[in-house]
């Protein structure tokens, strides 16, 4: 690293690799490796994979990766090129996308773990939870390693960066990376993402020693935290149990179930997630239900665009549900009584649902034999309600106000217009920082979007001006399957 010591990210960087200490106790190999189907490789079946060429496209890091992942090492593994493109794809590139965003940011305002840490009590609910999580993992981890468990271990691994990290951290503090002066709370937000990536490092150079080297070199390269010159000279992390959070944990698994749930209406409604809506109505599990998800309400409202969050204790009269009985896991269960069983279900009210839901147990008695059922053997279904959809996850049932006001229909338009606009700046390879001016092409459309919401669209794509007009010079930009409009964008120097 040059004296600027900034961040860096090709992977040709990688020359070697380091290996410490290393005492060989135990060896663990797979059973047979088999082709996709089940079925030995041989020559005659022609079903044989040349395992230079699958390592010369693929690499060995996510080849090895997949075989682990894939299948416990004491069994037989189905082995499938796509399944390692697939963790090449999922894995590997969502990691390296990470660590991209962070080397992006952390070049432009200079970090390199210079200033004091941030506490923990100091930072955000969301970095709290973040470094709870990354915690748990490295007790599991450790765990399943000393337990010669390393599928366990490395899918745990893919399971936060794709699902915790991305697709959850990351993408929810985009804009305090992006935005805004180089306060604590950005500060925060580096420290953060960067104690997760060398942690995940060391975590998977066991597995992936080439790539954990890349990036822990990446990382403490820049930083000097650690006197270590590879990964593999330093210790397999240890969990802070201190920093781990039950609550906290469980409380953000209702807002990711929340959202999620509210996402999946809109995919089944076709409506954008840039298109406001006014309300989520959340039938109350218990009291502390409604203390945590209040902890995360503000999330749950920016993650799917929505104005209000509100509850209600009572369901009956305006979120009606039914009951209907799941044949696949109750016919074991009941044989010959499973048609007056699903009579029986059929029939349910609405607190005897809802009882089950909350309690995941009933009893039920047919011609004196007794059988005890859990929620997975209903089947629980939602009668319409005029302008509202539900979705239930288990426990949660979440009730979306899809009605659209012209008000929610321009601001939707506005959030397109922003992702267009940005997307020009990037074709045209401005700078981050870059001020613009832009210009909109006059139509009928766009207009509400532009007088109710331009400061919106002006804070977001850092424009000193937007105004209506002819954009004579702008480019033909889609906006959906029937309104295309000119918008003409000018860096300002």
């Amino acid at each position: 690293m040059d004296q600027t010591r900034g961040w860096f990210f090709t992977l040709h960087a990688i020359a070697g690799m380091v290996f410490g200490k290393v005492a060989f106790k135990n060896v663990v190999s797979n059973g047979l490796v088999l082709d996709k189907n089940g079925v030995k490789m041989s020559k005659r079946l022609g079903n044989v994979i040349d395992p230079f060429d699958t390592i010369k496209n693929f690499g060995a890091d996510a080849t090895r990766w997949y075989m682990i992942s894939n299948a416990q090492p004491w069994d037989n593994l189905k082995f499938d090129i796509e399944g390692i493109d697939e963790v090449r794809r999922k894995f590997f590139g969502t990691l390296y996308n990470t660590y991209s965003f962070f080397a992006l940011y952390a070049n432009i305002d200079g970090f390199t773990y210079s200033e004091t840490p941030v506490p923990l009590n100091q930072r955000q609910e969301i970095d709290r939870w973040i470094i709870s999580l990354l915690n748990s993992l490295v007790a599991d981890c450790g765990n399943d390693m000393e337990d010669y468990e390393p599928t366990n271990a490395t899918r745990r691994v893919m399971k936060f960066v794709d699902e915790y990290l991305s697709n959850w951290y990351v993408r929810l503090c985009r804009r305090r990376f992006w935005k805004g002066e180089y306060t604590q709370d950005k500060i925060a937000a580096y420290q953060t993402l960067y104690e997760c990536l060398i942690t995940i490092s060391k975590l998977m150079a066991p597995v992936a020693p080439m790539f954990g080297d890349w990036l822990y070199k990446n990382l403490n390269d820049c930083t000097r935290l650690e006197s270590h010159e590879s990964v593999h000279l330093s210790d397999y992390p240890a969990a802070d149990v201190g920093a781990i959070d039950a609550a906290l944990e469980q409380r953000m698994d209702y807002a990711q179930r929340i959202s999620s749930l509210v996402l999946s209406i809109r995919k089944k409604e076709k409506i954008r997630v840039r298109q406001p809506l006014t309300r989520i109505l959340l039938p109350v599990l218990d009291e502390s239900y409604t203390e945590q998800v209040d902890k995360v309400k503000d999330l749950i409202l920016a993650e799917v665009n929505v104005k209000n969050l509100e509850y209600i204790t009572d369901t009956e009269g305006f979120i009606r549900k039914k009951a209907k009985a799941n044949f696949k896991t109750l016919g074991k269960k009941l044989g010959k009584h499973m048609k007056t069983a699903a009579q029986v279900i059929s029939e349910m009210d609405q607190k005897t649902i809802s009882g089950i839901e909350k309690t995941n147990h009933y009893h039920m008695e047919i011609e004196g034999e007794h059988f005890d059922l859990t929620l997975e053997d209903f089947e629980i279904i939602f009668e319409d309600i005029p302008g509202w959809q539900v979705a239930v996850d288990r426990d949660i049932t979440v009730a979306l106000d899809t009605t659209l006001t012209p008000e929610l229909e321009a601001e939707g338009m506005a959030r397109e217009l922003v992702n267009r606009i940005q997307n020009i700046r990037k074709n045209s390879d401005f700078n981050v920082t870059d001020r613009i001016r832009v210009e909109v092409e006059d139509h009928e459309a766009v207009r509400d979007a532009i007088r109710w919401f331009g400061s919106l669209i002006s804070n977001e794509v850092l424009a000193d001006s937007l105004t209506l007009g002819p954009a004579a010079n702008g480019e033909l930009t889609e906006i959906d399957e029937d309104l295309s409009v000119k918008i003409e964008v000018q860096r300002l120097k």
